[in-house]
């Protein structure tokens, strides 16, 4: 699985995901399902170049959803926090500099 892959998106416009980031130097991700913790970090140590020292896993059931009479289910997905190292940062909303 390539790195491109395994990192599906960053959760950077929560509440909790901002806190993380300001009070612990630790990012969140959205990753694939069968991803683990070694290729989570392979990843982001690849793809951002800083140094990872941990990551947190969570995997979150699909809601129940109304589709007209029915009930559809989302689809299940995995939470990655990943903690890192003391003067690394990654930052989703930089302007670009022209």
């Amino acid at each position: 699985m390539s790195h491109e892959n395994i990192l599906l998106r960053p959760i950077a416009l929560t509440e909790k995901a901002s806190m993380l980031r300001n009070q612990s130097n630790q990012v969140v991700f959205e990753v694939a399902r069968d991803a683990n913790k070694v290729q989570i970090r392979d990843a982001v140590q690849a793809l951002f170049n800083v140094k990872v020292e941990a990551v947190n896993t969570q995997n979150y059931r699909g809601k129940d959803r109304r589709m007209g009479r029915g009930y559809a289910k989302l689809q299940n997905w995995k939470k990655a926090i990943v903690t890192l190292k003391a003067g690394d940062s990654i930052d989703f909303f930089a302007e670009a500099s022209e």
